[in-house]
């Protein structure tokens, strides 16, 4: 397998033209932004700023985070608030069924910050969370982007047992940078979770990296071997942007070609699903993923 390497970009002041996004536009969107600011609804899509919340939304896919918006980790390319989270909200898988089901939505990705401060890790609110959408909306599918869960096999197999169609955990950078990247993660232990998913049932497994941290190509190809060696059927890959000057600096711009070679890489491995773009994030065409 070759892997001679595409140049990269250093960052210059201003994003290179192919991060730049149009203004989402189009009947479907206006419509489900009219719901979500009438209903007072929360989306990831919205909050995050999401370069593909047009497309997306066009499609009919939206994501929703579940747990609060205050985590208990503080990984160094992550724009969520880091510290002591609320109280759980037992009403809030019906109130997230019930946004999917105000807006229409054909497939739902959830997500959720870290919630190390309970003891079931926020497992219970998602399984019941799935249950609810289920529920209000039968014809809608699913994709949990869950946490590690701390690699707690009862909380995983919270997960399973309510068979969302896809389960997804990322990555999200290569091992050598995981430390500096996701303080409190494991590369190994967020490997096993994938593992662990596939091996105990899950229909269809997902995991997400973003590039441009410092990392290397035969670092981010040997990634892509070990989550396909965890029986991972989907992989998303696109470009880290800083949240605030906080956070991590962008090390490099990866220019489209090394994002389209890592795709064609990605398919020869045995990939059911390769999305590699400088703007793919780890809901981008989700809703093809359960195919």
């Amino acid at each position: 397998m070759s892997t001679e390497t595409v140049a990269s970009v250093a960052p210059p002041k201003g994003k290179p033209k192919w991060l730049r996004v149009k203004l989402p536009t189009g009947k479907k969107y206006t419509q489900l932004r009219g719901l979500v600011d009438k209903y007072d609804l929360h989306t990831i899509c919205t909050s995050g700023s999401c370069p593909n919340m047009g497309e997306c939304w066009g499609e009919g896919t939206a994501t929703f985070m579940i747990l609060g918006n205050v985590c208990t980790r503080s990984c160094g390319f992550c724009g969520v608030k880091t510290g002591r989270p609320s109280t759980v909200d037992w009403a809030e898988p019906e109130k997230v069924a019930r946004s999917i089901k105000i807006m229409g939505i054909k497939h739902a990705v959830v997500t959720s910050v870290d919630r190390d401060d309970l003891k079931d890790m926020g497992s219970i609110i998602w399984a019941e969370t799935v249950k609810a959408i289920r529920r209000m909306n039968p014809e809608t599918t699913l994709e949990t982007l869950i946490p590690d869960f701390q690699g707690i096999e009862r909380h995983l197999d919270r997960i399973v047992k309510v068979a969302p169609e896809v389960v997804s955990h990322n990555m999200e950078t290569v091992k050598r940078l995981t430390r500096e990247v996701r303080i409190q993660a494991k590369y190994e232990r967020s490997l096993e979770v994938l593992r662990y998913l596939k091996d105990s049932g899950a229909n269809r497994t997902k995991s997400g990296i973003m590039l441009g941290l410092g990392e290397l190509e035969e670092e981010v190809i040997e990634t892509m071997e070990d989550l396909r060696n965890a029986k991972v059927d989907v992989v998303t890959i696109g470009q880290y942007l800083q949240p605030s000057k906080k956070h991590l600096p962008v090390k490099e711009f990866i220019l489209p070609e090394q994002f389209k070679k890592y795709e064609e890489l990605g398919l020869k491995m045995g990939f059911r699903h390769v999305e590699s773009g400088a703007l793919v994030r780890s809901s981008y065409k989700a809703h093809k993923h359960i195919h």
